[in-house]
């Protein structure tokens, strides 16, 4: 079955699309893609609070070396 951009599923010919169509004008139907990314709800919390959580651990000095690494790393290109 062809899946949309969302990769959810939907008719392969067109009276499957059509009464789907109608489903969802009628309300039968919630065409609201879900807002599943499929990622795990704890890890993208932890994620967020990862880069601040380190920046605060580093001293100033480890900061700079850090970002000047990384600059050269860009600029190496």
């Amino acid at each position: 079955m062809p899946r949309g951009p969302k990769g959810q599923k939907r008719p392969a010919d067109v009276i499957g699309n059509a009464v789907r169509v109608m489903r969802i004008a009628t309300g039968e139907l919630d065409d609201a893609p879900e807002p599943d990314d499929g990622k795990d709800p704890a890890a993208k919390a932890l994620g967020r609070k990862g880069g601040k959580a380190r920046a605060d651990a580093m001293t100033p000095e480890r900061r700079a070396e850090v970002a000047r690494k990384a600059a050269a790393k860009r600029w190496e290109k």
